[in-house]
């Protein structure tokens, strides 16, 4: 999930623009002077906010002191933040949905998600499944809907630990639909046209009924054939 962030205020200094043409220009070193400060209050920017926290605390993370911003440039990044200073997320609208340093392992687990999602995904993954003989389109894949739909229904704490699960879901359903596919006729191969009813028998709660959590992910569960 690409971060989009306004990085404008780094061009001012990168580019060799003179400080004597900037607009409202502010050196980061200085942004937390009495008279910068005033000047931000002064277009209208609440330095308390949560909001404007977050968007400055982006900008010392990706500039240093020798660098320039403006006002406009502060707004700019400051929106892409809600009252919380939670990130949102450009195309959903939600917040939750940040990758970052501090949380890009921490997230890889699995939680319960809503049986439902998990439905609409089973019942897409196999109609794109036989649709692409097997492979996966990118171009017509309708696969973000599902996780959109899923992170509408999840706590913003949860969200990204939602998708990762669903991900996981998804390769294993696939990977049902494929052995199915192997079964019906031992030479299929992704790509080629799926063996005439092959995966009639394949369901969601047949797929889910064999799998194991294994923190991260899921396993298949062992088969005891003891006597």
């Amino acid at each position: 999930m690409p971060r989009i962030t306004d990085y404008s205020f780094l061009f001012q200094s990168m580019f060799g623009t003179s400080r004597m043409n900037l607009v409202n220009n502010i050196q980061l070193s200085q942004i937390n002077s009495s008279s910068v400060q005033a000047q931000l209050k002064a277009a209208g920017i609440d330095t308390n906010s949560k909001q404007y926290k977050a968007a400055l605390s982006e900008m010392m993370k990706n500039g240093n002191g020798a660098m320039f911003t403006n006002v406009q440039a502060i707004k700019n990044l400051m929106s892409q933040y809600d009252k919380n200073g939670d990130w949102v997320d450009p195309n959903t609208g939600l917040t939750g949905l940040a990758v970052t340093d501090e949380n890009r392992n921490s997230y890889k687990h699995i939680i319960s998600i809503p049986e439902s999602s998990r439905e609409e995904m089973f019942e897409l993954a196999k109609k794109e499944f036989l649709r692409d003989n097997g492979t996966l389109n990118g171009d017509t894949t309708k696969r973000e809907d599902v996780y959109v739909n899923l992170y509408r229904k999840m706590n913003k704490d949860d969200r990204l630990s939602a998708g990762w699960t669903m991900e996981q879901y998804e390769h294993q359903y696939r990977q049902a639909f494929a052995a199915a596919a192997k079964a019906a006729d031992p030479s299929w191969k992704a790509g080629d046209p799926i063996p005439s009813g092959a995966l009639d028998g394949i369901t969601r709660e047949s797929v889910e009924s064999t799998l194991a959590n294994s923190g991260s992910g899921f396993v298949k569960k062992s088969i005891d054939v003891s006597i």
